[in-house]
């Protein structure tokens, strides 16, 4: 019973910390009990999104612009269009910085600095911001991305 209670305590914990950093998560846990001759048994999967500020309705603009305008079709983008900035997504995105804005890191849908070091140059490129290119998403970028969000929906 108290492992029980410790694990689904971790697991809030770890979704207020997910959502205190921005990041959207859906996490499922699967818990049983210590019993007689029982293991307890924990799993926990996450897929985490990243809309660096973005609304849905924004963030759905740019997966758009991925499938239409960046001719990410078919196997080349297998997500959806929901509003959440995913591993494929950022996959998608990650293939058009490199074409584009000097993206060398690995096409992993993870919007790690290298990612947003070439998402800044494309901002500052697409949308004049004036970034400086450091990797870091914070206000400036987020707010540059905003810009280009809504410049991609016109």
């Amino acid at each position: 019973m108290t492992s029980t209670i410790t694990r689904r305590l971790v697991g809030s914990v770890v979704a207020v910390g997910l959502a205190a950093t921005g990041i959207v998560a859906t996490a499922s846990i699967a818990t049983a009990e210590v019993g007689a001759g029982n293991i307890a048994a924990s799993s926990i999967s996450a897929q985490a999104t990243q809309n660096f500020g973005l609304t849905t309705a924004e963030a759905k603009v740019v997966q758009v612009k991925l499938l239409k305008k960046f001719g990410f079709t078919g196997k080349a983008y297998p997500g959806k269009i929901d509003g959440k900035l995913g591993t494929n997504s950022w996959k998608a995105f990650q293939v058009y910085l490199k074409k584009r804005y000097g993206y060398t890191g690995k096409i992993d849908g993870d919007p790690g600095k290298n990612t947003i070091k070439a998402l800044q140059r494309l901002l500052n490129h697409r949308v004049l911001s004036r970034l400086t290119v450091d990797g870091e998403a914070g206000p400036k970028t987020k707010a540059a991305f905003k810009k280009y969000a809504k410049s991609l929906a016109r």
